[in-house]
C-alpha cells in the first residue's frame, strides 16, 4: 500500500502543478463569423484502497478527456469528447460481475474503474432563451441525481443515447427525454454491459410556488429482453415510477440559512417486468449554513412490497447510502437510511485555496423485517493547488445484517481547461 500512496504523488506532482496555454472553460475562442471554439481538456488521477475481511485492492488509475465543442451564435453547437482510463495498477478487480476478461481478477476487491476508451459524448444542441434541445450520446442529470444521472464519481462516465428537450412555459418548465441506449461506466470489454438498449423515457414539469420549487416527474424504463441485460435482469428492471420533488432556501438571518428538500415517489413493474409490487419512495432533508459552517440532516427510504424493492439503476449512486457504495442495488427488504453531518469550510487558509472538510454518519435499516444492516461513517477533505482540485475521502462501513465489514480511501487529483 506504501508503495502505491508513494506512486500516485508522483504521478499526481506534474499534474497539479502543470499550466498548459489552453482557453478555460466558457472562454472559447473566437473563429469569426460568429463561430468559436471552446475546447475540452480534463484530467483525473486517483488512488482507491478497499480493506474487506476477505479482499483488498489497491487502484491508481488515470482518467483523461479531450474534445471541442463548435458554437455557432444562433444558438446551435456541435459537441465531440473522448474519454480514455488507464490503469496504472492490478492489484484489483474492476468488474463486479462474472465475464471473461483479463480486467475480472477474483483475488481482489471490486473498484470498478476499467481501462477503457470510448466516444464519450457526441451531440448537436440548439439552444436558445425558452428552449433547449440536445441529440445524441449525452451528459445527463436530473435533479439531485438519484433517479438519472452521469455517475460522476467513477472515471468512466455514464451517458445516453438520446433526444432531450428543455422548455420554458410560462411560468413552468418542462424537461423531457428519450432515450434509447444507457452507456454504462464498465466500458469497452463489459460485453453487454457495455450499453443497455431499450426504451427510456423521463419526464419533469416544475414551477416554483412562493418560496417553494415543486416539480413533478415520471420515469419509465422499457429494457430489451432480459437475455441482452444478463445479470440486470436479476433487479426487475423495467420499471414505471412517478413522483414529486419540493426544494426551498430561508434566508433566517444575514449568516443563517436553512434549506429544506422533500421527495415522494411510487415505483411498479412496466412491461416486461412479471413481479408484482408497488414500492415506495420517500426523502427529507434539512440543512442549516452559519457562515463556512454547514449542518445537515436525512432521511431515505426505498420501499419494498411483496419481496421486492425500489431500484434506481440510472443514478449516480455514489451520492447516495454511503461511499461504501453497499447499497448499490437495494436489497429485497428495501432500505431506511438515517443520516446526518457536517461541513466546514476554511476561507481564511490563504495557501489552501477553497480548503473544506466533512463528516457524515449512516445507520441503514431494513424497510421490511425490522433489520439493522449496518452504520457507516464518511469524511472528507478537499483543497487547490494551482489549477488542480485535490481531495481525499474515507468511508468506514460497520455490518450489522448485510454485507461485509468496508473500510475505503481514495486520495484523488483533478484539473479541467
Amino acid at each position: 500500500m506504501k508503495y502505491h500512496l508513494f506512486a500516485a504523488a508522483v504521478l499526481a506532482a506534474p499534474l497539479a502543478l502543470a499550466h498548459p496555454a489552453l482557453a478555460a472553460p466558457g472562454d472559447p475562442v473566437a473563429l469569426g463569423d460568429g463561430l468559436s471554439l471552446d475546447p475540452i481538456v480534463e484530467g483525473r488521477l486517483r488512488y482507491e484502497n478497499v480493506d474487506t475481511p476477505t479482499l483488498d485492492a489497491d487502484a491508481v488509475t488515470l482518467r483523461l478527456r479531450a474534445g471541442a465543442e463548435l458554437k455557432h451564435k444562433s444558438g446551435l453547437s456541435l459537441l465531440v469528447e473522448g474519454e480514455g482510463t488507464l490503469a496504472l495498477t492490478k492489484d484489483y478487480n474492476a468488474f463486479p460481475f462474472a465475464i471473461a476478461d483479463s480486467q475480472r481478477r477474483t483475488g481482489y476487491a471490486v473498484v470498478a474503474d476499467p481501462m477503457n476508451v470510448e466516444l464519450n459524448r457526441l451531440q448537436v444542441q440548439y439552444k436558445s432563451k425558452p428552449l433547449t434541445l440536445t441529440l445524441g450520446r449525452q451528459r445527463i442529470n436530473l435533479d439531485d441525481q438519484r433517479w438519472v444521472g452521469s455517475v460522476g464519481w467513477r472515471q468512466n462516465e455514464q451517458t445516453f443515447d438520446a433526444l432531450r428537450a428543455e422548455a420554458r412555459l410560462g411560468p413552468v418548465n418542462v424537461d423531457a427525454t428519450y432515450s434509447l441506449s444507457q452507456r454504462t461506466i464498465f466500458g469497452v470489454d463489459a460485453g453487454p454491459r457495455l450499453a443497455y438498449d431499450g426504451h427510456f423515457t423521463f419526464l419533469g414539469a416544475g414551477a416554483k410556488l412562493g418560496p417553494v420549487n415543486v416539480k413533478g416527474f415520471a420515469y419509465l424504463l422499457d429494457y430489451d429482453p432480459a437475455e441482452q441485460l444478463g445479470a440486470l435482469a436479476v433487479t426487475n428492471a423495467d420499471t414505471q415510477t412517478y413522483g414529486a420533488r419540493a426544494t426551498s432556501a430561508f434566508k433566517l438571518a444575514p449568516k443563517l440559512s436553512l434549506n429544506l428538500a422533500a421527495s415522494y415517489a411510487r415505483q411498479s413493474p412496466w412491461k416486461d417486468n412479471p413481479a408484482h409490487y408497488g414500492a415506495d419512495y420517500i426523502a427529507a432533508e434539512a440543512g442549516l449554513g452559519l457562515g463556512p459552517i454547514g449542518m445537515n440532516a436525512g432521511y431515505e427510504k426505498l420501499g419494498s412490497d411483496n419481496g421486492h424493492a425500489l431500484q434506481t439503476p440510472m443514478a449516480t449512486l455514489h451520492k447516495f447510502n454511503g461511499w461504501a457504495d453497499l447499497f448499490l442495488t437495494t436489497p429485497a427488504a428495501g432500505l431506511e437510511d438515517w443520516y446526518g453531518g457536517a461541513t466546514v469550510k476554511f476561507p481564511t487558509v490563504k495557501p489552501l485555496p477553497g480548503l473544506n472538510a466533512g463528516v457524515t454518519f449512516h445507520r441503514f435499516e431494513s424497510d421490511a423485517g425490522n433489520l439493522h444492516y449496518g452504520d457507516e461513517w464518511d469524511a472528507s477533505l478537499g483543497f487547490k493547488l494551482g489549477r488542480a482540485n485535490l481531495l481525499a475521502k474515507f468511508a468506514d462501513y460497520n455490518a450489522a445484517t448485510f454485507g461485509a465489514d468496508t473500510r475505503k480511501i481514495w486520495l484523488q487529483v483533478e484539473f479541467a481547461y
